[in-house]
């Protein structure tokens, strides 16, 4: 069943409204390896585009899929590195201006002690990314866009905050269908009952919603708290969700969908090389078959592969899989493990 009809005629089939930082990860490359080590011991970065909207319009880039953005970049060598970059990857910048007030891209130091256990240190005061106001928001781009994807981290902070909200509003007049990826991130909060009141007013027009389990919990602090898997999926379908995922990390994730069906997929078991990013990459797998039309359980699998590609490589926007990529490693891994889908 095909639970979401997209207007085929648009122009774009995600525009992304978010957070771009600069990634700086340890080195890991043929000329120089930072094994695994506290931060405080790193003394070669490697540098990348990041941001979970950001490595979502990558990934879905690097699947064929044309992506725009919505977005302000700091007015200094970074923001250009962050329009060149995604000019190579083929995602529209039209709607990516500058900060006109000295504010700078967000910057994260990434620290890799295991194969299970990274950290992040973040700085973010006067954050570009949450610049974006109300009067960036173009409707014509919205009209062009099958569907608009908005990341909570937009939410955190006016005046961000009502630009995120202006283009839900027009995404719904405009018959453009919305992705609310929760993509909580502490910083730029000012406490819980802040992120509930505008995670849950995202989450209501949205047609998809995608997080994790806390990041659901934090949502419906005001709501309900204490809600399980199922229950969650059931409130936010009554309010006109067509698809909700829930993500449980290593244990796996479910999609459920507006007729009231579940399906459930396991990770794929690689050798990782950090633990943060797999959520960008299971957003771009998943979303792609779902703006192809596929089965759920086969936009599971494919969410689900592209998120252990990605945790197994050292950046989260360079050497991205294309689509024949993701699925040559599914079968690879079927081959080795057997059939991925959870019994639930």
């Amino acid at each position: 069943m095909k639970y979401i009809e997209f207007d085929e005629s648009r122009e774009f089939d995600l525009v992304l409204l978010g957070r771009i930082a600069i990634d700086f990860n340890p080195a890991y490359s043929e000329e120089v390896k930072e094994e695994f080590k506290p931060l405080k011991d790193v003394h070669y970065f490697e540098k990348y585009v990041g941001g979970s909207p950001a490595n979502i319009a990558c990934g879905l880039a690097r699947h064929g899929m044309k992506a725009g953005f919505f977005a302000k970049v700091s007015d200094d060598q970074f923001g250009d590195f962050v329009i060149d970059h995604f000019k190579g990857c083929g995602i529209d910048v039209s709607h990516i201006s500058r900060c006109a007030n000295g504010e700078k891209l967000g910057l994260t130091f990434t620290e890799m002690l295991s194969s299970e256990e990274s950290h992040i240190l973040m700085y973010r005061n006067q954050a570009a990314d949450l610049q974006l106001g109300p009067g960036d928001i173009d409707e014509d781009y919205i009209r062009k866009a099958k569907a608009i994807l908005i990341s909570g981290t937009a939410l955190a902070e006016s005046p961000s905050r009502e630009a995120a909200l202006k283009a839900v509003m027009l995404a719904k007049k405009n018959n453009t269908k919305i992705i609310f990826d929760i993509d909580f991130r502490s910083y730029n909060w000012k406490n819980e009952d802040e992120i509930s009141i505008y995670y849950s007013i995202a989450a209501k027009e949205a047609d998809i919603i995608m997080g994790s389990r806390e990041e659901f919990n934090r949502t419906e602090r005001l709501i309900q708290p204490g809600m399980d898997d199922w229950n969650s999926a059931e409130h936010w379908i009554n309010c006109g969700a067509r698809l909700v995922v829930i993500k449980h990390g290593m244990q796996g994730s479910t999609a459920y969908t507006c007729d009231h069906q579940s399906f459930s997929v396991k990770p794929f078991p690689v050798q990782a090389r950090k633990g943060f990013g797999g959520g960008d990459g299971y957003a771009s797998g998943f979303l792609y078959g779902v703006f192809h039309g596929w089965e759920i359980q086969k936009c599971l699998e494919y969410g689900s592969a592209e998120a252990s590609m990605l945790v197994r490589n050292n950046s989260c926007t360079e050497r991205l899989p294309d689509i024949r990529e993701v699925a040559a490693f599914i079968q690879e891994e079927k081959n080795l493990y057997g059939e991925m889908v959870a019994k639930g």
